[in-house]
């Protein structure tokens, strides 16, 4: 049960949202191109890279592109993983750093979400549950999984630029 507390909050956080989209958020035909010409990579941490590789490449099918030493710390890797139109999933691992657990905090990684074929995805699905990787399935085209250093990782049937059947681009 809701309380009227609850739900007063809940209605002021619309509001707010209202707010900002009416003031931010601009018509397609009348938005500026973006600046940006795509994600190069985004980098991730990990605590044993031939366990990452083991993850990425052997269940979720994203080929190692690359493997390389960390220019800006000696010993560590740097290594990519092609996740498709040109994007990069990278990783840097530091032994000898007791970096800690995955967390989140404010200013860090929610999740990656990272769009596949609807065929592929009920492939890598399957692929996820005979690894014994625990997930949670919403709207019958996300799937929400955690790798082996606890980063959130979202596989999404939709197409690049939609999301639940809704252009988000």
């Amino acid at each position: 049960m809701t309380t009227a507390a609850e739900e007063q909050r809940s209605q002021d956080f619309a509001q707010q949202r209202d707010r900002i989209r009416s003031e931010h958020l601009k018509p397609a035909s009348t938005r500026p191109a973006s600046s940006a010409r795509g994600l190069h990579h985004t980098a991730l941490v990990s605590s044993d890279v031939e366990q990452t590789v083991r993850f990425y490449q052997g269940i979720l099918e994203f080929p190692l592109t690359e493997l390389i030493e960390n220019r800006d710390y000696p010993g560590s890797s740097h290594f990519f993983f092609d996740i498709g139109n040109g994007n990069l999933l990278a990783f840097f691992d530091f032994p000898g750093l007791d970096v800690g657990p995955y967390q989140e905090v404010l200013g860090g990684l929610h999740h990656v979400a990272i769009s596949v074929e609807p065929t592929r995805w009920e492939a890598l699905r399957t692929k996820l549950i005979d690894a014994g990787v625990e997930l949670a399935e919403h709207s019958e085209v996300s799937l929400y999984f955690r790798d082996p250093d606890g980063a959130r990782i979202e596989l999404i049937a939709d197409p690049l630029g939609e999301m639940y059947g809704n252009h988000v681009l």
